[in-house]
């Protein structure tokens, strides 16, 4: 895992909080541990600036980073959804609408009551109002609730036309998720159905994808890392050797690819590509899974030189 901030985060008042008795040392191995179970979960309790978002992060103005890095976290969030009965406050406060306040009373009546198990309960959190619950109810998921519907990204005050789309269909809420809804829900003429239920196209769209797939997490979508086992350290290493690994940093002169050891390698630019690149994020970009070569190996510096260029046979 990358343990970029994990030192940060096991000094915080947030670690101290979790893990009273704990030392830095461990709150640090909780913290890569938990990231391998949800990177999200666990990342958002750390400062984005903390993670090495780039090289002249620290020449920029501050605050215009902080709120851009903020708008980048609370999008991120909001795309995948929150588990009401899983998620920390630290997770929750992200939520579009919900402050921090409300976000850790969500975390204490859960604690006193306990799970919650329908999106209605929530409208009885102190300081979560009306408008707060209509515009951020859509993000949370209720995943074993009495409502189906609840599991999905269905906002509330369209159950009623979609409860209307599946019985027209012979289906009820139960069938979410199933092969039959899909064939039945794949031969629908869009623009009749959302006429006749008086919502628009994208919005019967996204409901369409939800009801084909209601815990869909579209980080499933991107490719997954493939690391050797075998490979875990410098010493591991030897120049020529093929590995796949994830762009953790596109900078000016290269990237930062991460293939399974402490250090990541640098793809210098002159090694992205066989033609001329102007710069490297014309390639690459952070997230990108590819496939290098080990140039060199300097074990006195730490350090590992990478290309992308395949060597010639």
């Amino acid at each position: 895992m990358n343990e970029a901030g994990a030192s940060v985060y096991s000094a915080s008042d947030i670690a101290r909080e979790e893990f009273p008795d704990f030392q830095v040392e461990e709150r640090s191995a909780v913290s890569i541990a938990r990231r391998l179970q949800d990177p999200l979960a666990e990342l958002v309790k750390i400062d984005p600036k903390s993670v090495g978002v780039g090289q002249y992060q620290h020449d920029v103005t501050q605050k215009r980073l902080s709120e851009s890095l903020h708008f980048v976290v609370e999008t991120a969030v909001n795309r995948v959804g929150v588990n009401v009965n899983t998620a920390s406050a630290s997770l929750l406060q992200y939520v579009a609408g919900l402050t921090k306040t409300a976000a850790q009373n969500i975390v204490k009546k859960r604690e006193e009551e306990g799970k919650f198990t329908s999106r209605v309960q929530l409208k009885k959190v102190p300081r979560l109002g009306a408008k707060t619950y209509e515009q951020a109810i859509g993000f949370l998921r209720v995943l074993d609730g009495k409502q189906p519907l609840d599991r999905t990204g269905i906002h509330p005050e369209n159950y009623d036309e979609v409860k209307k789309l599946l019985t027209s269909l012979g289906f009820s809420a139960k069938d979410l998720g199933t092969a039959e809804l899909r064939e039945a829900l794949s031969g629908l003429d869009l623009k009749a159905v959302s006429a006749e239920l008086s919502i628009g196209e994208l919005t019967l769209k996204d409901i369409i994808d939800a009801l084909v797939r209601p815990e869909r997490d579209p980080r499933d979508d991107l490719p997954r890392p493939l690391l050797k086992k075998d490979v875990l350290k410098l010493e591991d290493l030897s120049a020529g050797m093929e590995l796949q690994g994830t762009v953790r940093n596109v900078v000016d002169f290269g990237a930062f690819v991460d293939i399974g050891v402490k250090q990541d390698g640098l793809v210098h630019i002159s090694k992205l590509s066989n033609r001329f690149v102007k710069h490297p994020l014309d390639i690459v970009s952070v997230g990108d899974v590819v496939t290098v070569w080990v140039d060199s190996v300097d074990m006195k510096k730490g350090r590992v030189a990478l290309t992308m260029l395949p060597p010639s046979k």
